[in-house]
């Protein structure tokens, strides 16, 4: 068996880790992983044959987008309703923004929570024929509307430090551009572009972000069941007296925090940044209450994801405020071990 020549902050003494910190940095990147590369589909997500069959859906009702209007668009959208995924992918909107752009043009003012539940059941149930009544029907009218109305017009001009979003290659020139493309290959270069300037997955990883998030935050739980650790696991948004930002985790409870993790995972090294603040503060509220110099409850941080691995001076900033307590998902196993956790357990991991 190779020995490990690269400590584990949790195993070390303050001390040791003010005095090494570069060392237990590597140790801490040696043991991040990422798997940025694999998403989960969740319930909404939409593969290409579905898709594709709401594309020929919408094509054909126009008559291959020649006829782009409320006559033409609202009934496939009803009895198709995958339909109206496309038509929201030609324009290029976000759910919210083309609620924006429907209110402006047509005075209908829509909720943005209204038009994101509408494309949820939409993904959810793409080829259930849609039943919609009052205010919901009036707005999905509205919405139709206003999306044939810009995919008839040209891309305005505007300023040469601007860009319009609907200057794509299938809506620059309007109702024809849309036509023309749907009738011809597309240049596989136009093609390239077109998602280097949309982010392959984008939508899809917006939709299942908290999915994604949930993989510390289940990890840290299913280790805290094991061990027979009461907890308190906080609810998003929520509120927790005596913390102006509530943390994921409180053990035993809020009303008796002796230990507070925080479970974190982000591709994303300026998101990084902003994680690292947080339990940098939250470091620092559990020293402000300290007694005779031991720090009123241990800070703990378990995390995942490429974004804590760049900078190497915010690992040491959330070494530091955790006393060496970092955690990430190949050391999660000897999370109770290493920590006060221990003191709770009342049941050995199996």
């Amino acid at each position: 068996m190779q020995q490990r020549t690269i400590p584990l902050p949790f195993e070390a003494t303050f001390e040791d880790i003010l005095a090494n910190a570069d060392a237990y940095v590597d140790a801490v990147f040696e043991s991040l992983g990422s798997n940025f590369l694999v998403l989960p589909r969740g319930p909404g997500f939409i593969d290409y044959a579905t898709f594709e069959r709401g594309y020929e859906a919408l094509k054909l009702a126009t008559d291959g987008f020649v006829h782009i209007d409320l006559e033409h668009v609202l009934p496939v959208t009803l009895a198709r309703p995958i339909s109206l995924v496309v038509l929201r992918s030609i324009l290029g909107f976000t759910p919210p923004e083309w609620a924006y752009v429907t209110a402006q043009r047509t005075g209908i003012k829509i909720d943005q929570g209204v038009v994101r539940t509408l494309d949820r059941n939409v993904r959810l149930a793409p080829e259930k024929p849609l039943v919609l009544k009052g205010g919901v029907a009036e707005r999905l009218r509205a919405l139709v509307e206003s999306a044939c109305a810009l995919l008839n017009e040209r891309a305005p001009k505007v300023g040469a430090h601007q860009i319009h979003r609907l200057d794509k290659a299938d809506t620059a020139g309007g109702r024809d551009a849309i036509r023309r493309l749907s009738t011809m290959g597309v240049p596989y270069a136009m093609l390239l572009y077109e998602r280097f300037l949309g982010r392959p997955f984008a939508g899809h990883r917006d939709s299942v972000s908290e999915i994604v998030g949930d993989v510390v935050e289940s990890a840290v739980e299913d280790v805290l069941s094991k061990a027979g650790v009461s907890y308190r696991k906080t609810k998003r948004a929520e509120r927790i007296d005596g913390f102006d930002q509530t943390p994921d985790f409180i053990i035993p409870s809020e009303f008796n925090p002796q230990i507070i993790i925080e479970a974190k995972l982000t591709e994303d090294d300026g998101t990084a940044r902003d994680k690292v603040t947080r339990i940098q503060h939250l470091g620092e509220l559990s020293r402000s209450r300290e007694s005779g110099g031991v720090p009123r409850f241990e800070v703990v941080a378990c995390i995942a994801g490429r974004g804590f691995g760049v900078r190497r001076e915010d690992m040491k900033k959330m070494l530091l405020a955790t006393r060496g307590k970092v955690f990430t998902l190949r050391t999660m196993d000897r999370l109770v071990a290493c920590t006060r956790l221990r003191e709770f357990a009342t049941a050995s991991p199996t």
